[in-house]
């Protein structure tokens, strides 16, 4: 990666209208966390010994680590698989997954029991557990992000520029490592719903559950590449490289088709069949959750017209999105089964209810929030997006093309 040493202009935060809704929701999130350590969990949470899981797993856990999946699909692409020509994309999708993982992180704080012995696991080893390794990956990944990212920091002060050309020499054991880590983490989250075969409903319990999840994070992590690409050319009015992004998207279809044949041939092995039209709202969930995050992406972005037009590539990617987030639901919440407090049986006739209240949605929306400031203030100040002005300067003048600007009337 080639890197730039221009000095940045003086940070100066400019309070938009979008900035002050960013920082509301940050505040009211910031009152709400520290009323659940003062006075308990239960002040602000309808969860209970019958439902410990809920909307702060599936919202910020499951589909945290998904969306979060492009760094490693980029700094793969890049360093490992050397197809230099995505370079321009890598750093914005390593700040993505960077910050994606410190906002899962600090849910997990608000989320535990006894946050304040969140470091015990790296002391008090549960071999047994699944939990032990995904802890593992996300601290150890973490810190591989951080050693990704170091270099764009570091690009912003010419007198420490020396330590950027140092890290970026030495950065492909890393970048193995991340990947190695990501790959075990997206599988594993698969791996921990494998403990509950008379819980999960059989449309999504499967023995391959990791196999699944690593699957369908692919195509979670191009859709957002695109997603993150198209929503800041639009705010920050840069060029959108949309000959990259036409090339992600035409990968989609071909993840999404080995995810449907795993899917269904997985159930046809199982002879579970008979569930998908004789189960009520979880047939209706499992076809929404296909339909939407699977074959209309596959329709859509098979179509050129709508891989190369920027209105085209955002649809698409919020298309896949929904509905493999609606998966991460399905298999962590909606689809699970909780014992009757009376009998204690696992059972969807279950008198135990759960809908998350205000102040859990509050809490996951002012983590989102600080997660879509921290990523506007680091490509407004940092080098973030210096390698595909770069590349879009070469691509226009070798195609005599003028600069594409997004824009909502595109």
């Amino acid at each position: 990666m080639k890197l730039n040493l221009t000095v940045q202009p003086r940070f100066r935060l400019n309070f938009s209208p979008l900035v002050w809704v960013l920082l509301t929701l940050m505040g009211i999130a910031f009152v709400v966390a520290m009323m659940r350590y003062a006075f308990g969990i239960g002040v602000i949470s309808d969860l209970s010994y019958s439902y410990p899981w809920g909307f702060w797993i599936s919202f910020d856990l499951f589909t945290g680590v998904a969306i979060s999946s492009g760094g490693f699909l980029m700094a793969g692409t890049v360093y490992i698989l050397r197809i230099k020509e995505f370079e321009p994309l890598l750093r914005p999708s390593v700040l993505t997954a960077f910050l994606g993982y410190i906002m899962v992180a600090i849910a997990l704080l608000v989320d535990l029991g006894q946050p304040l012995r969140i470091w015990y696991m790296m002391i008090h080893w549960n071999h047994t557990s699944v939990l032990l390794e995904i802890g593992i990956c996300v601290m150890s990944y973490l810190t591989v992000l951080a050693i990704e990212f170091a270099p764009v920091v570091l690009e912003r002060f010419p007198k420490v520029h020396k330590v950027a050309h140092l890290i970026h020499k030495f950065i492909m054991p890393f970048v193995i490592f991340g990947v190695v880590l990501s790959t075990l983490h997206q599988s594993s989250l698969g791996s921990l719903l494998l403990i509950q075969p008379s819980k999960l409903h059989p449309l999504w319990w499967t023995p391959i559950l990791p196999i699944m999840f690593f699957a369908s994070a692919i195509s979670i992590g191009l859709a957002m590449i695109i997603l993150e690409s198209s929503l800041s050319s639009r705010y920050f009015q840069r060029g959108l490289e949309t000959h990259l992004l036409a090339k992600l998207a035409k990968a989609i279809p071909v993840a999404l088709v080995i995810y449907g044949l795993l899917k269904f041939g997985e159930l046809a092995v199982a002879g579970d069949f008979g569930y998908l039209f004789t189960s009520g709202t979880m047939s209706i969930l499992f076809w929404a959750e296909i339909l939407i995050g699977v074959i209309t992406p596959i329709i859509w972005l098979s179509i050129k017209k709508n891989r190369e037009s920027a209105n085209g590539l955002l649809t698409g990617a919020i298309i896949v999105l929904g509905g493999m987030i609606l998966n991460r639901f399905n298999v962590s919440w909606f689809a699970v089964k909780h014992p009757d407090p009376l009998f204690y049986m696992p059972t969807f006739m279950s008198n135990v209810k759960y809908f998350p209240t205000l102040p859990e949605v509050a809490v996951s929306l002012g983590i989102f929030a600080a997660g879509i400031l921290a990523f506007g203030l680091a490509a407004k100040y940092l080098p973030v997006f210096e390698a595909e002005h770069e590349a879009e300067e070469v691509h226009q003048s070798l195609h005599g093309l003028q600069p594409i600007r997004a824009s909502a009337d595109d």
